[in-house]
């Protein structure tokens, strides 16, 4: 009888690529490679779909290409994670400061650098692709935006990588960065030891790190009894301006500055900057009529007039330590993180 269906005897197609099988699977080619490896990054429920489906299909991963990708590379991957602000550049004058001193540090090191921007809602196999991709020895996150919790899953599987950002009591991924909250303190108490009685921060709050700024000077503003308010601000250059003249103008009532707050802390020196700016254009003396403190210590924020009052983290030592708890790790050890102390940069503006 030949009523049967056409090719219900059909032998399945083989598939003869990693990328084949993703395609069927539905998941990208690094997850069914870490899949067929046994990685524990890949929740069990979807490992065994994709051994089934390899099964099924006669699917032998190639062995020769498997163990060149187990050999080292030479190569660190950066990746900059932009959750909370798409529009942000690399080329953000705190980016390309921290990128030197990591380049520097790698190149000692005798590593080559693999450099990436992401926007995770677009790409949200981000950084397990990159893990995954063969192609780097261990990873370097700069910045948790609003990826915490993504970055924690991976830290579950994957040892080497070290992340640049504000580390919490009981995380699991190991962070270099500064104490965050201690440096909101300190840039508080500057603005109020300089006279200021009502008190903004400028900055994202989506971001960890800022975050926990903002949360820092609160505390202090809160103890000394003094309002603060947040102005939610981002980074992205054209943004940035724009975000800040129109809170310049919301927090200064009148022309000489005598409105409702008598002193800013910027989220960032390029905030602080920004705010330089806009404050000149409504004829807002500074220090007089308004305090400024910002945040990193960055080159420029000793060139601008008046000289900018700022706290600053170390960026050249956060970097060496990056590299070094990176190439830890590399080899098998599960380091502690590193916190930095801020440090407040006393100049004009506050």
């Amino acid at each position: 009888m030949t009523g049967q269906t056409e090719g219900a005897n059909k032998p399945k197609e083989r598939i003869r690529t990693l990328a084949d099988l993703a395609g069927l699977a539905g998941v990208s080619a690094g997850t069914v490679s870490r899949a067929l490896a046994g990685n524990s990054l890949v929740n069990t429920k979807t490992r065994t779909r994709i051994e089934a489906l390899a099964r099924e299909h006669g699917f032998r991963p190639n062995q020769m290409a498997s163990k060149l990708r187990r050999q080292k590379t030479g190569v660190v991957g950066i990746v900059i994670p932009l959750g909370h602000d798409h529009r942000q550049q690399i080329s953000d004058t705190f980016f390309m400061t921290l990128l030197g001193y990591l380049a520097d540090e790698l190149t000692e090191k005798g590593y080559d650098l693999m450099l990436r921007r992401v926007i995770p809602e677009k790409d949200e196999d981000w950084l397990d692709r990159f893990i995954g991709s063969g192609m780097v020895d261990g990873v370097i996150v700069i910045g948790q935006s609003d990826q915490f919790e993504r970055i924690e899953d991976v830290a579950d599987g994957y040892l080497p990588m070290v992340v640049w950002g504000n580390h919490q009591e009981g995380q699991r991924h190991c962070v270099v960065g500064t104490d965050n909250r201690l440096g909101g303190k300190l840039a508080t108490e500057r603005l109020i030891a300089a006279g200021a009685t009502s008190l903004a921060f400028l900055g994202d709050n989506d971001a960890i790190e800022f975050a926990a700024r903002y949360a820092g000077a609160s505390q202090i503003a809160e103890k000394m009894g003094l309002p603060i308010r947040a102005f939610p601000t981002h980074l992205s250059p054209g943004r940035m301006a724009r975000e800040v003249a129109q809170h310049v103008q919301d927090l200064t009532r009148t022309a000489d500055g005598a409105g409702a707050v008598d002193g800013i802390f910027a989220a960032t020196d390029t905030v602080a900057v920004s705010c330089l700016a806009a404050l000149r254009a409504r004829g807002i003396a500074v220090p007089a009529a308004m305090k400024l403190v910002g945040f990193d210590d960055l080159p420029v924020s000793s060139q601008t007039l008046p000289a900018l009052t700022t706290v600053k983290q170390d960026i050249a030592a956060g970097a060496k330590g990056m590299v070094d708890l990176l190439l830890r790790r590399l080899k098998g050890e599960d380091t502690e993180s590193l916190v930095l102390p801020p440090q407040l940069i006393g100049r004009e503006t506050a």
